[in-house]
């Protein structure tokens, strides 16, 4: 007889983050993984105490696809920030279980939107703002905040409701709403 191949903590999060992209964060238990690798549960336990412990290294993993996704560059759009954005209201729709468990389960807690655009993940966005349209840093995080809120908004109704996709409608949303801020911050007049 063959021996059994070898759990790895590795192949534990892959199976929880193949959970969570298909049923969702709170589909993931030690049974659900092990049935999902073809194991008992004991390689589960013996790498993660708790199921919290599963979810956090699911969470690391996720931010991860999270971020390489939404700085996908690939589609031809009058800017990066607008690229930004409609790849960040794309992932919402065709990763919502991703999407609900990074951005709807209370993981910031205790921050604010300040403490979102100091995260060293946005550094580089940051420095894509404060080159294109020549801002400073605090500039560049406030034309951020607000753009942010405004790109969440969308993405979450996408995720959380079957609604129609109208890509053309998006993209003049967000650059008008890009536009003015940017006007705003920069007290220039956009009439």
């Amino acid at each position: 007889m063959p021996p059994k191949a070898k759990i790895t903590k590795e192949m534990i999060i892959k199976a929880a983050f193949s959970i969570t992209r298909k049923k969702g964060a709170d589909k993931i238990t030690a049974r659900s993984i092990s049935e999902q690798l073809g194991c008992s549960t004991q390689p589960v336990l013996y790498y993660f105490s708790t199921v919290d412990d599963i979810k956090k290294a699911v969470y690391e993993e996720a931010d991860k696809y999270h971020s390489e996704f939404i700085m996908n560059m690939e589609n031809n759009y009058e800017n990066p920030m607008l690229a930004i954005g409609m790849n960040y209201i794309r992932f919402a729709r065709e990763e919502a279980n991703l999407f609900r468990f990074l951005f709807q389960s209370n993981e910031f807690e205790g921050t604010n939107l300040l403490d979102l655009t100091n995260a060293e993940e946005l550094a580089l966005i940051m420095n894509v703002l404060q080159q294109e349209l020549h801002v400073s840093e605090n500039e560049a995080k406030e034309i951020f905040r607000t753009l942010f809120i405004f790109v969440h908004g969308y993405a979450s109704l996408f995720a959380n409701n079957a609604m129609v996709y109208d890509e053309a409608q998006l993209i003049n949303s967000l650059t008008k709403v890009y536009n003015s801020i940017v006007c705003t911050t920069k007290g220039v007049s956009h009439e």
